[in-house]
């Protein structure tokens, strides 16, 4: 992506003012970034009531579709953040408004490999979503005279993290994709893992979209991050060129990809995914403006 090959500088003392004062918006990640799990990673309350206090929009751009916007809302507050439901960008919501911006048949159904947060995503834009959660105990029997149905109004299949996927909904899906003609293949994202608990990595979405790319023969459609897709809802909603944003996550390629493709300032934490070696990996070719430890290292350096 960089045939510059810029070299990340660590963030400091010297160079903190520069990098504030150059932005507007910060965006940031969730996973990794503000939380692990459910645990509120030390400082980012601190943080974020500064860069507030300072004038600043925060917006939240999270490529986790387990929730919808509002319920990330209730898990900021049930940690103690203030955040509105419309400073969050999930990729629940992403797939939700592609299918709203690209005049998706509002008679045509949705069927949903993914959490709670996708169907009532759709819910809320007028679709209707089938499976879900609904179908994460559904199992099939594997006999001579099987024969599956499934149903013929399908027109899209979002694919998200599914920690209850089955061979159901690959059936499902699958058949969905491959006989219901025009029929969308959608992902939220495709993380290879994320930190869906606070003391270890898990397999993330990427590894359920993978299995439906694999039966179908298919590439989806990908809205969430690193696509840009998401950027043209928050540019239309606060009025701040790119180039005054800095996108702020733990992931090099979703977050800071993300970042860079919209001509936004990136700024690494390896609070998450991504860790220094990895960053100094001479295979590496994905590479942020800065880099620091934590977003609380903010809010010391400023205070410094």
């Amino acid at each position: 992506m960089n045939s510059d090959k810029r070299v990340p500088q660590f963030l400091s003392s010297d160079n903190v003012k520069l990098l504030f004062d150059s932005v507007e918006a910060f965006l940031f990640d969730c996973d990794g970034v503000i939380w692990k799990g459910d645990t509120l990673i030390d400082g980012v309350s601190q943080t974020l009531q500064l860069l507030r206090s300072k004038g600043k929009k925060l917006v939240f751009v999270t490529n986790n579709s387990s929730k919808s916007r509002k319920q990330y809302a209730k898990k900021f507050h049930s940690l103690g953040i203030s955040v509105s439901e419309d400073e969050i960008f999930s990729s629940s919501f992403a797939a939700a408004m592609y299918l709203k911006v690209n005049n998706f048949p509002r008679e045509k159904k949705v069927y949903v490999i993914g959490g709670e947060g996708i169907i009532e995503e759709l819910q809320l834009a007028g679709y209707t979503g089938l499976g879900g959660p609904e179908d994460g105990e559904k199992r099939v029997e594997l006999q001579s005279n099987s024969f599956f149905e499934h149903d013929k109004s399908v027109g899209a299949v979002v694919v998200g993290m599914d920690p209850r996927i089955n061979y159901y909904k690959l059936q499902y899906g699958t058949l969905c994709i491959r006989q219901n003609p025009g029929c969308l293949f959608i992902a939220t994202n495709r993380d290879s893992v994320g930190n869906m608990t606070d003391l270890q990595e898990w397999p993330g979405a990427g590894c359920m979209v993978a299995a439906i790319c694999g039966s179908t023969e298919q590439e989806p459609i990908v809205v969430g991050k690193p696509s840009t897709f998401m950027m043209n809802f928050l540019l239309q909603k606060f009025d701040v060129s790119t180039s005054k944003m800095c996108m702020v996550g733990d992931r090099l390629d979703t977050d800071i990809l993300f970042g860079q493709n919209a001509g936004c300032k990136t700024l690494l934490v390896l609070s998450g995914v991504t860790n220094q070696s990895t960053l100094e990996d001479p295979k590496n070719n994905i590479q942020p403006d800065y880099y620091t430890n934590k977003v609380s290292d903010f809010l010391h350096l400023l205070e410094s």
